[in-house]
Protein backbone atom coordinates (compact mmCIF):
# COMPACT_ATOMS: atom_id res chain seq x y z
CA UNK A 1 0.00 0.00 0.00
CA UNK A 2 3.02 2.23 0.97
CA UNK A 3 3.97 2.20 -2.54
CA UNK A 4 0.82 3.15 -4.11
CA UNK A 5 1.89 7.16 -2.50
CA UNK A 6 5.13 7.37 -4.14
CA UNK A 7 3.44 5.84 -7.92
CA UNK A 8 1.06 8.75 -6.85
CA UNK A 9 3.71 11.76 -6.33
CA UNK A 10 5.73 10.62 -9.27
CA UNK A 11 2.60 10.77 -11.74
CA UNK A 12 1.03 13.83 -10.43
CA UNK A 13 4.77 15.13 -11.23
CA UNK A 14 4.60 13.67 -14.64
CA UNK A 15 1.44 15.69 -15.25
CA UNK A 16 2.90 18.78 -13.90
CA UNK A 17 5.57 18.52 -16.04
CA UNK A 18 3.53 17.71 -19.00
CA UNK A 19 1.42 20.85 -18.08
CA UNK A 20 4.45 22.99 -18.55
CA UNK A 21 5.87 21.72 -21.33
CA UNK A 22 2.18 21.96 -23.17
CA UNK A 23 2.45 25.49 -21.75
CA UNK A 24 5.99 26.47 -22.99
CA UNK A 25 4.97 24.79 -26.54
CA UNK A 26 1.40 25.67 -27.07
CA UNK A 27 0.67 29.10 -24.74
CA UNK A 28 3.53 30.75 -24.46
CA UNK A 29 4.30 30.63 -28.49
CA UNK A 30 0.21 32.39 -28.66
CA UNK A 31 0.98 34.62 -25.99
CA UNK A 32 4.28 35.69 -28.06
CA UNK A 33 3.17 35.36 -31.24
CA UNK A 34 1.63 39.15 -31.99
CA UNK A 35 2.97 41.08 -29.31
CA UNK A 36 0.06 43.51 -28.17
CA UNK A 37 -2.82 41.65 -29.60
CA UNK A 38 -1.95 37.85 -28.77
CA UNK A 39 -1.45 39.26 -25.24
CA UNK A 40 -4.80 41.55 -25.41
CA UNK A 41 -6.55 37.85 -26.34
CA UNK A 42 -4.83 36.07 -23.78
CA UNK A 43 -6.16 38.70 -20.99
CA UNK A 44 -9.47 38.12 -22.39
CA UNK A 45 -9.06 34.08 -22.83
CA UNK A 46 -7.79 34.29 -18.65
CA UNK A 47 -10.98 36.49 -17.41
CA UNK A 48 -12.32 33.51 -15.70
CA UNK A 49 -9.88 30.84 -15.54
CA UNK A 50 -5.72 30.51 -16.49
CA UNK A 51 -2.85 27.86 -16.05
CA UNK A 52 -2.44 29.18 -12.24
CA UNK A 53 -5.80 27.42 -11.06
CA UNK A 54 -4.47 24.19 -12.45
CA UNK A 55 -0.74 24.52 -10.71
CA UNK A 56 -2.07 25.99 -7.04
CA UNK A 57 -4.09 22.62 -7.17
CA UNK A 58 -1.33 20.28 -8.05
CA UNK A 59 1.52 21.99 -6.89
CA UNK A 60 0.30 21.24 -3.10
CA UNK A 61 -0.66 18.01 -4.43
CA UNK A 62 2.43 17.04 -5.18
CA UNK A 63 4.54 18.45 -2.88
CA UNK A 64 2.44 16.72 0.12
CA UNK A 65 2.57 13.52 -1.65
CA UNK A 66 6.25 13.66 -1.44
CA UNK A 67 6.35 14.55 1.75
CA UNK A 68 4.24 11.70 2.70
CA UNK A 69 6.34 9.33 0.28
CA UNK A 70 9.65 10.97 2.51
CA UNK A 71 7.66 10.27 5.61
CA UNK A 72 6.54 6.81 4.73
CA UNK A 73 9.99 5.71 3.78
CA UNK A 74 11.91 6.75 5.80
CA UNK A 75 12.92 4.18 7.57
CA UNK A 76 14.01 2.84 4.14
CA UNK A 77 17.64 2.38 2.86
CA UNK A 78 19.46 5.87 3.47
CA UNK A 79 19.79 5.98 -0.53
CA UNK A 80 16.19 6.06 -0.77
CA UNK A 81 15.41 8.63 1.99
CA UNK A 82 18.42 10.37 0.04
CA UNK A 83 16.47 10.34 -3.37
CA UNK A 84 13.27 10.96 -1.85
CA UNK A 85 14.53 14.06 -0.16
CA UNK A 86 15.99 15.76 -2.83
CA UNK A 87 12.59 15.00 -5.34
CA UNK A 88 10.75 16.76 -2.33
CA UNK A 89 13.13 19.56 -2.17
CA UNK A 90 13.10 19.64 -6.37
CA UNK A 91 9.23 19.80 -6.30
CA UNK A 92 9.35 22.78 -3.51
CA UNK A 93 11.90 24.76 -5.30
CA UNK A 94 9.81 24.48 -8.64
CA UNK A 95 6.96 26.07 -6.86
CA UNK A 96 9.12 28.63 -4.78
CA UNK A 97 10.02 29.39 -8.69
CA UNK A 98 6.61 29.92 -9.94
CA UNK A 99 5.56 32.32 -6.88
CA UNK A 100 9.02 34.57 -6.97
CA UNK A 101 9.37 34.54 -10.91
CA UNK A 102 6.21 33.57 -12.62
CA UNK A 103 3.13 35.11 -10.78
CA UNK A 104 5.10 38.62 -11.01
CA UNK A 105 5.60 38.45 -14.34
CA UNK A 106 2.03 36.72 -15.18
CA UNK A 107 1.19 40.22 -13.52
CA UNK A 108 2.45 42.05 -15.64
CA UNK A 109 1.77 40.43 -18.87
CA UNK A 110 -1.72 39.86 -18.50
CA UNK A 111 -2.81 42.28 -15.84
CA UNK A 112 -0.75 45.16 -15.55
CA UNK A 113 1.03 46.19 -18.28
CA UNK A 114 0.02 48.47 -20.66
CA UNK A 115 -0.62 46.96 -24.05
CA UNK A 116 1.52 49.81 -26.08
CA UNK A 117 4.33 49.36 -23.89
CA UNK A 118 6.11 46.26 -26.74
CA UNK A 119 8.66 46.27 -25.76
CA UNK A 120 8.09 45.31 -21.83
CA UNK A 121 5.84 43.18 -23.10
CA UNK A 122 8.31 41.01 -25.54
CA UNK A 123 10.83 41.47 -22.60
CA UNK A 124 8.66 39.93 -19.99
CA UNK A 125 7.15 37.20 -22.47
CA UNK A 126 10.52 36.10 -23.53
CA UNK A 127 11.71 35.79 -19.59
CA UNK A 128 8.86 33.77 -18.99
CA UNK A 129 9.19 31.60 -22.00
CA UNK A 130 12.88 30.97 -21.33
CA UNK A 131 12.38 30.24 -17.64
CA UNK A 132 9.86 27.36 -18.23
CA UNK A 133 11.41 25.22 -19.76
CA UNK A 134 14.03 25.65 -16.26
CA UNK A 135 11.35 24.98 -14.50
CA UNK A 136 10.03 22.00 -16.24
CA UNK A 137 13.45 20.75 -16.25
CA UNK A 138 13.57 21.14 -12.45
CA UNK A 139 10.46 18.61 -12.36
CA UNK A 140 11.77 16.32 -14.89
CA UNK A 141 14.94 15.54 -12.58
CA UNK A 142 12.35 15.23 -8.92
CA UNK A 143 11.01 13.12 -10.88
CA UNK A 144 14.06 11.07 -12.12
CA UNK A 145 14.83 11.15 -7.97
CA UNK A 146 11.19 9.89 -7.26
CA UNK A 147 11.72 7.09 -9.64
CA UNK A 148 15.27 6.11 -8.67
CA UNK A 149 13.93 5.68 -5.09
CA UNK A 150 11.01 3.56 -6.50
CA UNK A 151 13.64 1.39 -8.21
CA UNK A 152 15.57 0.80 -4.83
CA UNK A 153 12.62 -0.09 -3.16
CA UNK A 154 12.06 -2.52 -5.92
CA UNK A 155 15.83 -3.84 -5.47
CA UNK A 156 15.20 -4.19 -1.46
CA UNK A 157 14.66 -8.15 -0.72
CA UNK A 158 11.73 -9.20 0.32
CA UNK A 159 10.98 -9.20 3.74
Amino acid sequence: MKIIVLYASATIAAGLVLVNIYNSLIDAKSWGSHIPESIATARVYFNMVNPGNFFRIFSPINQALGLLTLIIFWNSSTSIRFYLVIALLLYISADALTFAYFYPRNEIMFKTAQLTDIELLKKIWAEWNGMNWVRTFIIIIGLIFSFLSLHKIYSLPLK
